[in-house]
């Protein structure tokens, strides 16, 4: 006796739900389809891109096809079709997943593009970027503005979506977007990343991303912490900084002014002298330095002396504007910090501490006695303004209202002046 076809059916209806859970648990890539897609930071931004996805463990092709961007859809017959690399990156639960990424050279500074990414089967859809202005040492810094955010880490689909979207809908024009470090809390948690690419979307793939390695990307493996198996795969970043440390410590020259992103969690000293040889040979009006532990602590019970006593001094002899770090999941700005020379005192460096996810920590004493603004849970965005004569920064909860502001400007010696910005009692 054969069993009703109803039965039958609720079996197959119930077993494929099952194989879907088991894959969702497995965290596989299962699709031909690029997903994850990111636009990366690169040491020149202006003539080139970088572009990572991925896809299950059987695509081993990897192409990218650009064009100029333009408003009559013809313009795929006559994109241009690169050769990417792939890789094949193991997951803890012993899948594999196939990592993608493809380099687009010889592109034309400040300009629109459409770009895809497949196998040459399967594609993404076309994603628009605009490639930076070109500035030589003697020209004018261009005009552009970037998103900076603090710990994203945890409820990072449910909640830490809220900040960077709300972000991108204050900002959509944005050059850049900055992560302090902590984008997930366990760095080795596939689903964990999967969530944060949830949570923006489409901004990964449009906007530059610039990144760096919190403490909550590292993962213990035997005696050792090893920086999260995902961060290179995904993250295509310059590899001009210290040997071994690649993705995670860099320098980037934008319309202008200079980025340096340093790796807090390991090999202090050694990227110190790094620092100090790539600062003393820069010729960049504004120089932006960015990192996870705190120079100036926000939390309670938090201190990062080893980096104040080797970093600081470097930041304040070269006059770095700013210094954008997460790690305390409050926010404080400090921009004379104690201890220091009268002279230093008139360099201006700010130093910056946000959080954008919903994890958040009670300030510390010395931060709420010494700190011009703090403030304890709140998520928060930062857009910051450039210019050739001004850097704008505001600070914004992730609800709109603006939170903090203030203005560098050059004074005639080259160092920074800090202006204060009242904020308006309504947004």
């Amino acid at each position: 006796m054969g069993f009703p076809l109803r039965v039958i059916r609720s079996a197959v209806r119930i077993f494929s739900l099952f194989v879907t859970l088991c894959l969702a648990v497995l965290g596989a890539a299962q699709s031909a389809v690029p997903e994850r897609v990111l636009l990366n930071s690169h040491e020149d931004l202006s003539r080139n891109a970088v572009v990572s996805w991925r896809t299950e463990a059987t695509v081993e092709k990897a192409l990218g096809q650009i064009s100029v961007a333009s408003a009559d859809p013809r313009f795929v017959k006559t994109a241009r079709e690169v050769v990417g690399t792939s890789q094949a990156v193991a997951l803890s639960n012993g899948n594999k997943v196939q990592y993608h990424r493809v380099r687009f050279e010889g592109l034309t500074p400040g300009t629109a593009y459409s770009y895809r990414v497949g196998d040459g089967k399967t594609w993404s859809e076309w994603i628009d970027f605009r490639t930076a202005h070109a500035v030589t040492e003697a020209e004018k810094v261009q005009p552009f503005s970037f998103i900076y955010f603090g710990d994203a880490q945890n409820d990072v689909k449910s909640l830490w979506s809220r900040a960077i979207r709300n972000s991108y809908r204050e900002l959509p024009k944005a050059d850049l977007l900055l992560h302090a470090g902590d984008l997930i809390n366990v760095g080795n948690n596939d689903n964990e990343w999967a969530d944060w690419f949830y949570a923006g979307s489409f901004i990964h793939g449009s906007i530059p991303c610039l990144a760096v390695p919190g403490n909550h990307e590292y993962a213990k493996v035997g005696d050792a912490r090893l920086i999260s198996t995902f961060w290179k795969p995904q993250f295509a970043q310059p590899s001009n900084g210290l040997a071994g440390l690649e993705g995670s410590n860099f320098a980037i020259n934008y319309q202008g002014a200079l980025f340096i992103a340093l790796n807090s969690n390991e090999r202090i000293e050694e990227q110190a002298k790094w620092l100090e040889s790539t600062l003393s040979k820069a010729k960049a009006r504004w120089i932006f330095a960015t990192f996870h532990h705190p120079v100036y602590s926000t939390a309670k019970n938090r201190d990062n002396p080893e980096i104040r006593k080797l970093w600081q001094p470097i930041f304040q002899k070269y006059n770095v504007a700013l210094v954008l770090q997460g790690h305390d999941h409050t926010y404080g700005r400090f921009n004379v910090p104690t201890g220091l020379t009268a002279q230093d005192k008139g360099s201006g460096t700010v130093y910056v501490v946000s959080v954008s996810g919903p994890k958040m920590y009670e300030l510390g004493e010395t931060a709420e006695k010494d700190m011009d603004k703090v403030a304890n849970w709140t998520q928060l965005f930062q857009i910051i303004r450039v210019t050739h004569d001004k850097v704008r920064f505001e600070a914004y909860k992730i609800t709109g209202e603006l939170f903090d502001a203030f203005e560098l400007t050059k004074n005639r010696n080259g160092s920074n002046r800090f202006v204060k910005v009242k904020i308006p009692s309504t947004r």
